[in-house]
C-alpha cells in the first residue's frame, strides 16, 4: 500500500532524507519514526517490527517510554550495551507531546545509536518536537519514517485488509473483501478487529460466504454498532439497530461475539491506568484502551461482572440452549443497556 500524502505531506517527504515507507513495509533500523494520525496503522506497524525483531532474537527485550511524562536520561539508560549483549526495542509513545528532556535526548542519541538497539518514535502530528523530527529526517542515526496516513478511500481501507490476511498467509476472495469493508467503513479499528476475528474462527481463505455468515447484510447496521449504542446505555436505540441488523441477515451468534469482545477489553482495561505500557501489559493497542475507557463511562465493576454472566448466559442461547435466540439478545441488550445494575430474567 503506497503512502499518500497531501501538498504538505509532499513537500515534508521531498524534503526528508530517509525512507518513507507504508505501516506493512516497516523493517529493522536504529531509528524507526512511526508518524501520522492513524493509530490502527501504527500499531500494526510497531507489532510487525516487534515480531522481524523478535525471530532474529527470542530474547528481545522490550521497553516503554511515554513522551509526555519523560525525564533527563531514560533512553540513554535504556539503550545502554548490557552484560549479555540482548537485543532492544525501546517504545516511545506520545512524542507530540514531548518533554524538553526527550527532545534532547533524542537529538544526543541520534549521533551514536547504540548497537543491536531499534528505537521507536510515534509521533500523531502537530508541531511540537519539531527540531528531533527534522533531525531524525535529515537522515542522521539512519533512520526510517513509516507513515500513517488517515484512511480516507475505500481503496486504502481494501489494501489494509488484504495485508492483514496475507500475513496470516490467507487470502480473501474480491467480493468478500468488499462486503466486509463496506460493513465496517466507519472504523478502521472496527475493520481490524473483524479481519482478526475471521481469521481466528475460521479455516482457509476467506470466502463470500463466511462474510455473509458473520458480518452479512451489516453494511447500514452492524454488530459493533448495536454494542455501542447498548453500552453506552441508549437502550432504544440498541434494540432498533438489532431489528434492523437481524431484518438485513445479520446472524445472532456473531452478534454476541462482538458484545463479548468489547465487554471482555472493558474489563480488562478497567482499573488499570497507564498509557503505551498499560496496553502492552493487557495485551491490547493503545487505541484499544482509549475506545474501552471511554466505553466505561458509567459503569462499575459489578455492572461488568453481571454483564459477563449475562454475556455466557446469551452465548449459550444463541447457539441452540434456548428456543429463541432473538429474546436472548434482547434481554442481553437490556442487561447492558443498564450497564448490569438490572439483570432481567
Amino acid at each position: 500500500m503506497a503512502a499518500r500524502t497531501g501538498a504538505r505531506g509532499a513537500s515534508r517527504a521531498s524534503a526528508a532524507a530517509i525512507p518513507q515507507l507504508p505501516w506493512n513495509q516497516v523493517r529493522p533500523a536504529p531509528v524507526v519514526l512511526i508518524s501520522g494520525p492513524e493509530d490502527v496503522l501504527a500499531d500494526r506497524a510497531s507489532s510487525l517490527l516487534r515480531d522481524l525483531l523478535r525471530s532474529e532474537d527470542p530474547d528481545l527485550e522490550v521497553s516503554e517510554i511515554s513522551g509526555d511524562a519523560y525525564q533527563r536520561g531514560e533512553l540513554i539508560t535504556l539503550a545502554s550495551p548490557s552484560l549479555f549483549g540482548e537485543a532492544r526495542l525501546i517504545r516511545v509513545d506520545g512524542a507530540e507531546k514531548a518533554t524538553d528532556d526527550l527532545i534532547l535526548d533524542v537529538l544526543d542519541y541520534l549521533p551514536q545509536t547504540a548497537e543491536a538497539t531499534t528505537v521507536v518514535i510515534r509521533h500523531r502530528s502537530g508541531v511540537r518536537g519539531k527540531k528531533m523530527l527534522d533531525a531524525i529526517r535529515s537522515g542522521q542515526g539512519g533512520a526510517i519514517e513509516i507513515v500513517c496516513a488517515e484512511l480516507k478511500r475505500e481503496s486504502d481501507k481494501q489494501e489494509f485488509v488484504q495485508a492483514e490476511i496475507r500475513a496470516a498467509g490467507r487470502k480473501i476472495a474480491p467480493k468478500a473483501l468488499r462486503s466486509l469493508v463496506a460493513a465496517f467503513s466507519d472504523d478502521l479499528g472496527e475493520l481490524s478487529a473483524a479481519c482478526r476475528q475471521l481469521l481466528a474462527d475460521t479455516p482457509g481463505d476467506i470466502t463470500e460466504a463466511v462474510v455473509a455468515k458473520y458480518y452479512g447484510g451489516r453494511v447500514e447496521t452492524n454488530a459493533f454498532e448495536v454494542a455501542d449504542a447498548a453500552i453506552a446505555g441508549r437502550h432504544g436505540d440498541a434494540l432498533v439497530a438489532l431489528r434492523h441488523a437481524l431484518d438485513s441477515g445479520a446472524d445472532p451468534v456473531p452478534m454476541v461475539a462482538a458484545f463479548a469482545m468489547k465487554i471482555r477489553t472493558m474489563a480488562k482495561v478497567s482499573g488499570v491506568r497507564g498509557g503505551g505500557q498499560a496496553a502492552s501489559s493487557l495485551g491490547l493497542a493503545p487505541w484499544q484502551v482509549d475506545r474501552a475507557r471511554r466505553d466505561l463511562a458509567g459503569w462499575s465493576d459489578e455492572g461488568l461482572q453481571r454483564a459477563i454472566v449475562a454475556l455466557a448466559r446469551t452465548d449459550a442461547a444463541v447457539k441452540g440452549a434456548e428456543r429463541d435466540p432473538v429474546f436472548a439478545l434482547e434481554r442481553l441488550i437490556g442487561v447492558i443497556s443498564a450497564r448490569g445494575r438490572d439483570l432481567a430474567s
